[in-house]
């Protein structure tokens, strides 16, 4: 799961000393300590900065419960222990009305949401702040965010962006958040959870499309919590439990595509990497083609081409048994946007002509249930994206509006991001006109979407096409892109 820092619903209350992390930590100086702490993290593919001054921090008390990525590995190091074991507050203790109500604080606004720190913060720095509220100042859309807001009630609407999915409406998987947040043990869940679980998913993916990520990743990660004190709970029966696990992972890597796709790529990976560790427990080959596909995916995003190349031919690996030549397909364009990156342009070339071969075989009942994206539009798109990574824009821009004009205009975001991807390469390939109504056609988009992908790739056509200001409608776009507001 996404690191999360949890902040304290009154930082001027004097802060308890943690006496029993102080006796975990024994004879062993602070700065021992910490590296212990970034070795437990290294075991389980977690990425944390600790040091003597954060377990300095949590022994004096400032920080009352660790981000995500710190309890994962803290629970990593002292197996069955619990947080309150090791002496750190309930998470629930630690934030929203619920909190201050039990720490007689006065109370809260109903019309006021609290605050929390970034999600991704959690992942690059050690400290948990104590400040409840931060001045964000991004300029670009990839910067790291502060100030993310997030629901106190998690049965609460618990994802929006343009449209509202009610927690209440996941039937036994809002009573089963329900539950965990008052700190009642879970009943062992039922296929009821499971279906649950599984529309939960699905109605994330189709928000996704039609909307974007960035107004949906702070809010998916309260199902996502859920979901993994199901497993905790057990089953029922074994077919349930094989259910909680895949949906589970599965949700997993929805919601790090979400913070993959809102520019929190440390969040995204820990998300990827928490699905495949999930797969590789069950034996599930499914999910973790998934898990690889998307981690190639965020690979290339990140600047780690070889990586993506090496993801992309795991997953081929694992989905070769699962006889879907469209899923064969897909991770054959993985590989091909890894190659791209590497400025391999033939195993770029090789890798396009399996995914082609493999998605002109068409589709089949073993087709996953997550690839509905994956059609003519997506092969194009992705087709796209290789040659502009080689520089072959003329070829790019070909792709990019193949794709454009075949995706269904109901799934806003894709249409977005092929158009997007067309304007860049049409600015780059030497024809600014074109690429400023493409971008005229981005801008009417966002509206509808919330991508920080698009903005960044508008933001780069943007700076490619301010020296030709003055070619036909390349002012009128500079102008509208320079008024856009800033991404939340």
């Amino acid at each position: 799961m996404a690191s999360s820092t949890v902040t304290s619903a009154q930082p001027d209350r004097p802060p308890r000393p943690n006496l029993a992390f102080r006796r975990l930590r024994g004879k062993r100086s602070p700065a021992e300590f910490a590296a212990a702490v970034r070795r437990a993290a290294r075991e389980i593919g977690e990425r944390v900065s600790c040091d003597a001054r954060y377990v300095g921090r949590v022994e004096a008390g400032e920080i009352r419960c660790p981000n995500y990525a710190y309890e994962r590995v803290f629970l990593h190091m002292f197996p069955g222990r619990t947080l309150t074991d090791l002496g750190f507050a309930p998470r629930s203790s630690v934030r929203g009305r619920q909190a201050r109500a039990a720490e007689d604080a006065p109370p809260a606004r109903t019309d006021r949401v609290p605050r929390a720190t970034t999600e991704t913060r959690g992942a690059r720095e050690p400290y948990d702040t104590q400040t409840t509220q931060t001045t964000r100042t991004t300029q670009y859309p990839y910067d790291r965010h502060d100030n993310n807001e997030e629901s106190d009630v998690l049965r609460r609407a618990f994802m929006t962006s343009g449209a509202t999915v009610a927690a209440a409406s996941l039937g036994p998987l809002g009573f089963a958040h329900d539950a965990a947040a008052a700190g009642r043990p879970l009943r062992r869940a039922g296929a009821g959870h499971a279906g649950a679980l599984e529309e939960a998913v699905r109605r994330i993916r189709l928000l996704d499309d039609r909307h974007g990520a960035d107004g949906l990743y702070r809010r998916a990660a309260a199902p996502l919590r859920t979901a993994y004190a199901l497993l905790d709970a057990g089953a029922t029966r074994q077919a349930t439990a094989d259910r909680l696990y895949a949906g589970a992972g599965e949700l997993a890597i929805s919601v790090g595509w979400l913070a993959h796709d809102s520019g929190r790529f440390d969040d995204a990976r820990s998300h990827y990497a928490e699905a495949l560790a999930t797969a590789r427990m069950t034996g599930d080959p499914a999910l973790e083609a998934h898990a690889f596909c998307n981690m190639a995916f965020l690979a290339r995003d990140a600047g780690r081409p070889r990586e993506a190349v090496r993801a992309a031919q795991a997953a081929q690996r694992a989905a070769r048994p699962l006889g879907s030549a469209r899923l064969m397909s897909l991770l054959a364009l993985r590989e091909a946007g890894g190659w791209a990156g590497l400025a391999d342009r033939t195993g770029c070339e090789q890798a396009l002509i399996r995914a082609q071969a493999l998605f002109g075989q068409g589709p089949s009942d073993a087709d996953p249930e997550w690839m509905s994206f994956y059609g003519e539009a997506e092969l194009e798109g992705l087709e796209a994206q290789c040659w502009s990574t080689l520089g072959d824009w003329p070829r790019a821009a070909r792709h990019a509006r193949r794709a454009a004009g075949l995706q269904d205009p109901h799934f806003t975001r894709n249409l977005a991001l092929y158009s997007a991807e067309l304007a860049d390469d049409l600015a780059r390939g030497g024809r600014p006109d074109e690429a400023a109504g493409a971008g005229m056609r981005v801008l009417d988009l966002l509206a509808e979407v919330q991508s920080s992908r698009i903005h960044t790739m508008l933001a780069g056509t943007a700076r490619v096409l301010l020296p030709h200001r003055r070619a036909s409608g390349v002012s009128a776009f500079l102008d509208r892109h320079a008024s856009l507001p800033r991404i939340p």
